[in-house]
Parts: structure tokens; C-alpha cells; sequence
């Protein structure tokens, strides 16, 4: 059975622990069976030898398109003719989940058309039923420039670690996305009443959509600006203290109708807009524009203006935080998976984010190019050489 963490309260978090790990013509594997069930799994070896493909794996056990959000073809291995699988085993506090993903094909086009995901060899009819076995959150190199990137990224970021505690999130931005697109297309094709009121039924969904999308935001902003309170309180402090600020994508909006709620505002801006939406060729207020801003609490300033090395603890305080928060309200302590985590921290954080791992009490899988870089975790970690797409246990 997996191993159970508790709340602060002392309640029982579940803790999901995947056993078993294959692949079948996926990135660099031909074929490759890896079995884990450790609470720390350590991938070290060369670079370009294939341990981001193992994280990436298993980023395909939660809903979305992986932690690279690559196209599907991109993930079959190169000169295979074929889709790719990813099939893991995972054990719960009551049973062993069989989970399997992977690509399907068009008889006609002869080409890889569409995802298909099994849950103990049923069809999942919707990504978000992985939820209910495992959450799985991870940090990658890519994500460094979060905060001097774009907002677009910021918004996928937040909406992401939303989703890990409300899982009808990722339907509710996938309708709003779409509703954004119809109204687009209207607003550039208008043609008089008959429009308005498309325009009037679209703008309806979305008031509603976005109004839940804009508290879903709020509320997680809130969580884990407590979570880090908590911290600061505690003997946790190996980690600079992120201060959290989600715009609605509403700007002046408030100032202007106080008097609304959420949704009526929204109802209203998208009305009153809809000659400068038409002229701009897109909608230019909604929670589509949101943006999170970060900012360094002990130095006070922003966290685009932070050092690289600043950054990459704040981003990695704000996950671990999450993590927590994650687990308190799924009752699920989530799978982590950090790639390339240690190299850029000196050993007194790295054993501070050793700690912090394992007082969540999830299971966690890390890469290195090294594996003298994850000593501390001692006999709590199992450790796998990684070397051209093989996998050899260490």
C-alpha cells in the first residue's frame, strides 16, 4: 500500500505512489520498464540522455499536454513508424491503478490523430478523471523566465496549479477560450441585430465562465499567500517568501462598477466594448488578459528584477507551497517531478529542499547530471543511471 501523510490537523492524506513506470516508442525509448515505488527517484546521467523524457512520462498521467505541452507527433520516438505508450501502475491507499496513455492513429491519413488514455483499461472519457488518482506537479528549467516572461505564461502557470485543487477548472478556461474565439469572429463578421444577439448568448457564458475562472484564480492566490505565512512563522525559511498578486484582466473595471458583482461587470465591459473590441479584432478586457505578479517579500521587490538565482528559489518556494496546499485540499499528497532541481543550489538549500520534500510525504522524481548532488537523501531515494535511452537502476 502507499504511505499516508498527515495535515496539520492530523488528518490522513493519501499518498499515490507510482510502482511501475513503461514506455514504448516514446522521445529517445524504444522500450524501457522502470520500476519504482521509492519515495524519492533519482535520474542522473549525461545531458541529452533522456531523463527530462522520464518526467515527461509522467507529466502524462495528469490532464493536459505534459510539462513541454508538445505536439503529439513530437513525442513519438524518431524512425519508429508508430504511435508511442506510456503505461505506469499506481498505488493507492485502496488499490493498484493501472493507468496507460498514448497516441492513436487515422486508418485514413495513416497518421497519429488523437490521445487516448485507460484507466484500469477503460477509456477515460475525459482527462480530468486522472485527477482523481494522482496530481502531479512539476518544475522544469524552462519555467526559469516565468517571471520576466510573458503573461500568457504566468496565466497557464496559475490556471495550472488551480487546476491541481479544482478540477473542473481546465473545462471552465478550456469553454472560456472557445466562447472568446465565437465572439471574435463575430464581432470581425458583424451584421447588424442578428449578431447582437449572438453576441448577447455568448457574452452570457462568458460572464459566468470568467466570474468562476476570476475567484478559482483569487482563491488560490490566497491559499498559498497563507501557506507562506505559515512558513515564515515556522522554521521553513531555507526559501525567499513570494508575495502574490493576480490581476482579474478587469483593470479599472472595479473602480467603475463597485456596485456589480464579478459576472455583471463582465456582462457589461463586454457590451460597452464592443466597438473597441471590433476595431482591436480581439476582446481586450476579460480574465483571458490576467496576469500574476510575484514579488521578493524580504527584499521587496519584484521578482523579474531578482536575480537568476533569487528566482529560481522563489519559483521553487512558490511550488513546494503549492504542493502543501495541494495536498491539504485534494486529501492527495501530489507526485512532484523536478528536473535538474539541484544544480543551480548550494548543499545547505539542497538539503533544505530534501526536507521539504519529504515533510510532504508524496512521492518525488528528480534529474541530475550527477548523482553525488542528491547524497543527502541517503536510503530514501532509489537512484537510476540514464545513459542514451536506456535506464539501469543504481
Amino acid at each position: 500500500m502507499s504511505a499516508e501523510a498527515c495535515d496539520r490537523g492530523g488528518r490522513s492524506i493519501s499518498a499515490p505512489r507510482i510502482t511501475r513506470l513503461s514506455l514504448t516508442d516514446f522521445r529517445n525509448y524504444s522500450a524501457a520498464t522502470i520500476h519504482t515505488g521509492a519515495p524519492n527517484c533519482v535520474f542522473h546521467g549525461p545531458n541529452g540522455s533522456g531523463k527530462t523524457n522520464l518526467l515527461e512520462a509522467l507529466s502524462l498521467l495528469s490532464p493536459g499536454r505534459g510539462m513541454r505541452r508538445a505536439k503529439l507527433d513530437q513525442m513519438v520516438r524518431q524512425g519508429s513508424g508508430a504511435g508511442f505508450t506510456v503505461f505506469s501502475e499506481i498505488e493507492t491507499d485502496d488499490d493498484t491503478v493501472k493507468i496507460g496513455t498514448g497516441t492513436s492513429t487515422s486508418a485514413l491519413a495513416d497518421a497519429i490523430s488523437t490521445r487516448v488514455t485507460r484507466i484500469n483499461g477503460t477509456p477515460a472519457k475525459r482527462s480530468e478523471e486522472l485527477l482523481q488518482f494522482t496530481r502531479v506537479l512539476w518544475l522544469t528549467p524552462a519555467m526559469d523566465g516565468l517571471f520576466t516572461g510573458s503573461a500568457s505564461d504566468r496565466r497557464r502557470f496559475t490556471d495550472r496549479m488551480v487546476l491541481s485543487i479544482e478540477p473542473q477548472h481546465a473545462r471552465r478556461v478550456a469553454d472560456y477560450e472557445k466562447a472568446i474565439s465565437q465572439r471574435n469572429r463575430l464581432l470581425d463578421d458583424y451584421h447588424g441585430q442578428q449578431s447582437d444577439i449572438q453576441l448577447d448568448a455568448i457574452e452570457l457564458q462568458l460572464g459566468a465562465l470568467g466570474a468562476a475562472m476570476i475567484a478559482a484564480r483569487a482563491e488560490l492566490v490566497d491559499l498559498i499567500s497563507l501557506e507562506m505565512e505559515r512558513l515564515d512563522q515556522t522554521n521553513f525559511q531555507d526559501f525567499p517568501t513570494a508575495t502574490l498578486f493576480i490581476s482579474d484582466g478587469l483593470r479599472e473595471a472595479e473602480q467603475r462598477h463597485d456596485e456589480m458583482n464579478t459576472e455583471e461587470q463582465l456582462l457589461r465591459l463586454y457590451r460597452d466594448g464592443r466597438g473597441r473590441d471590433r476595431a482591436a479584432k480581439r476582446t481586450l478586457i476579460g480574465p483571458h488578459r490576467a496576469d500574476l505578479n510575484v514579488q521578493h517579500k524580504e527584499k521587496d521587490i519584484e521578482a523579474a528584477l531578482c536575480s537568476t538565482g533569487e528566482q529560481k528559489a522563489l519559483l521553487t518556494g512558490l511550488v513546494l507551497a503549492h504542493a502543501k496546499i495541494t495536498s491539504q485540499i485534494a486529501g492527495m499528497a501530489p507526485i512532484l517531478l523536478l528536473d535538474e532541481i539541484a544544480a543551480h543550489f548550494d548543499p545547505f538549500r539542497r538539503e533544505a529542499l530534501f526536507q521539504r520534500i519529504e515533510a510532504l510525504g508524496g512521492q518525488t522524481f528528480m534529474t541530475g547530471t550527477d548523482a553525488f548532488l542528491f547524497e543527502a537523501l541517503g536510503d530514501q531515494a532509489k537512484r537510476f543511471r540514464v545513459d542514451s535511452g536506456h535506464v539501469t537502476e543504481a
